[in-house]
């Protein structure tokens, strides 16, 4: 690998008491957890020495607020294509409940009535990546884990689906890069949260 070459690192939000519950936070817009908190300083202690070309945040608050206690509020920019899939109609729903009317149901695969699907979903990664893809030099987003996980899916070439094989913890630092050069897209990092603490 290539330390010439841009790398694209993916923060996933702080803890907030859905993700803490494991109910579906789309649009819902929950501020972090003062474990959340914490650990968004945290994950800016990480990337200390790291520098970026550009910032980009989902408008949630819990990304948000995440990118502003890693310290990078003054340079970020809003863009709407990094909010988090869409649940509809499963929107504050825990994967169990959903199960107990669509026992076969899988996100990755059918996505949400009255909400996303993974294909559209997918549409906007595509654009997060061919934006980041112009931009000279080292870019950090900001945003919500299933859909950086479409994200990296999409890095790669890979249908939004793969995104299944991605787990992200809350406050992970992830990096999505090239090996020899700009035609051979790559995951370096995955779901660091080494600097997460309990």
């Amino acid at each position: 690998m290539s330390d010439s070459l841009p790398v694209v690192y993916a923060a996933r939000h702080g803890e907030t008491a859905w993700s803490l519950s494991g109910q579906h936070t789309g649009l819902t817009d929950l501020p972090l957890t003062e474990r959340g908190e914490r650990n968004a300083r945290s994950l800016g202690e990480r990337l200390r020495g790291l520098t970026f070309a550009k910032v980009f945040t989902s408008p949630l608050v819990r990304a948000a607020r995440t990118c502003e206690l890693a310290g990078c509020r003054g340079v970020a920019e809003v863009d709407r294509d990094l909010l988090e899939w869409d649940y509809g109609d499963y929107e504050g729903r825990r994967t169990a409940e959903i199960h107990a009317n669509r026992p076969d149901w899988q996100l990755f695969r059918d996505g949400c009535p009255g909400g996303e699907t993974p294909e559209q979903a997918g549409v906007r990664a595509d654009h997060v990546v061919s934006r980041v893809r112009a931009i000279q030099g080292n870019v950090l987003l900001f945003s919500s884990g299933h859909f950086l996980r479409v994200l990296a899916a999409r890095w790669l070439g890979l249908e939004p689906g793969a995104g299944r094989y991605f787990l992200l913890s809350t406050a992970s630092v992830s990096a999505l890069g090239y090996e020899h050069n700009l035609s051979q897209p790559v995951i370096r990092l995955w779901d660091d949260t080494r600097h997460v603490g309990n």
